[in-house]
């Protein structure tokens, strides 16, 4: 009877390939993936285009469309099938089954298993091994097996160090099992880490999906999950979700429309395209403060730069206390006739003959009746009839 012995947080089995994993500083170059560090590619995946970097893995059924080219070393599992030509650095690791459309060149030893085919034949300048190479994870645990056997602890602990800490000069790609990658699209069933200042071709598919800062992705986004795009970021195309949350940082660009759950879009950010969202819609300012987009629309606009009030060049001009009213008010009638200098606006005409008027005598005369003897003249006709009466008046 087989006893399982399992401890509280001890996992049994770890998945290393748990997500798609860019490292930084990744770039798409004439159909090859160049890498800085390492390239880890999980089993039964499709590479369609070449890979580039210091070490590249890969695990059992692995298919690359292009050229694989690794400094280090180089190791494929059973049933691995590579379009083009393989140039190893270092040692090469091919299993049993192993088909090369070009020529394997290695520079150290080669280890190679049965019934692999190499279409334009090979060149190693080491050991070449016929047989079967055992698997990289196996010949660790069996060499480390056999280091603490012999007392050679700190061998061992430099083996470790080596293989197994995450302290290294470049984080490696990981491609995680049953991917599709090519220029098209990068379709995998886990989430996706993209690195800053990376440059990638194609549609990007994936459970959740997180862009560093500076990276542009010729494609688009689509996951399931939540979606962040750091500052930077351009991406020439939409970035969709069905059930997660979009978080766009400042100065990102997006190419077309943005949809999701709730979407997180900084005030300095760019959309081109529209933006729908289920639930809220938040505006980030870089003073840390969120604005929702309806609270947006409906805040009044900001108030007008006070207007400078300016001051007259010209002094207004002082009045003299001593100056004489326009018009004079009048109390009674007998104080309008009482003042002398007052002249009639109208003089009466006595007689014909043009004699005195009534402002002649003294004041104590009696006014003298009118004579309507003289019929008056008729009415002029052509506009200027005061005139008439006063040519007519001088005649008399």
């Amino acid at each position: 009877m087989l006893k399982v012995c399992q401890s509280v947080g001890v996992s049994i089995r770890s998945d290393p390939l748990d997500r798609l994993q860019i490292p930084d500083g990744t770039t798409v170059e004439e159909h090859d993936l160049v890498a800085n560090g390492d390239v880890v590619v999980g089993g039964q995946s499709t590479v369609e285009f070449g890979v580039r970097g210091r070490n590249v893995y890969a695990g059992e059924r692995v298919r690359f469309g292009g050229d694989i080219e690794a400094d280090g070393e180089c190791r494929l599992d059973v049933w691995c099938d590579v379009g083009g030509n393989v140039l190893v650095g270092g040692d090469a690791y091919l299993g049993e089954r192993v088909h090369v459309a070009g020529q394997l060149i290695v520079s150290g030893d080669l280890d190679i298993g049965d019934d692999v085919d190499i279409e334009d034949g090979f060149e190693a300048n080491g050991w070449i091994v016929i047989r079967n190479p055992m698997p990289t994870i196996v010949f660790l645990f069996v060499y480390l097996s056999q280091l603490l056997r012999l007392g050679r602890d700190e061998d061992a602990e430099e083996v470790v160090d080596e293989f197994l800490t995450d302290d290294r000069e470049h984080e490696p790609v990981l491609v995680p099992r049953g991917a599709r990658v090519s220029d098209d699209a990068w379709q995998v069933s886990t989430p996706a880490t993209v690195g800053a200042d990376c440059r990638l071709h194609g549609n990007l598919r994936a459970e959740s999906i997180d862009v560093g800062e500076g990276t542009e992705l010729f494609g688009s986004l689509r996951a399931k999950g939540d979606i962040t795009v750091a500052a930077d970021a351009v991406i020439h195309g939409d970035v969709t979700t069905r059930g997660g949350d979009v978080t766009i940082a400042e100065d990102a660009h997006i190419r077309g429309d943005v949809a999701g759950e709730n979407v997180d879009l900084h005030d300095d950010a760019e959309v081109d395209g529209a933006i729908r969202a289920r639930g809220a819609m938040n505006i980030t300012r870089d003073d840390g403060e969120e604005e929702s987009a309806d609270e947006a629309a409906s805040a009044p606009p900001d108030p007008p730069d006070a207007i400078e009030r300016v001051e007259p060049t010209v002094s207004p001009r002082e009045v003299s206390g001593d100056a004489t009213p326009a018009v004079r008010s009048a109390t009674s009638p007998d104080e309008l006739t009482a003042s002398g200098d007052l002249t009639p606006a109208i003089r009466r005409v006595d007689g014909a003959d043009g004699g005195s008027t009534a402002d002649d005598g003294d004041g104590d005369e009696e006014p003298r009746d009118p004579d309507y003897s003289t019929s008056a003249p008729e009415p002029a006709t052509n506009g200027h009839g005061l005139s008439s009466a006063i040519a007519e008046a001088e005649k008399r």
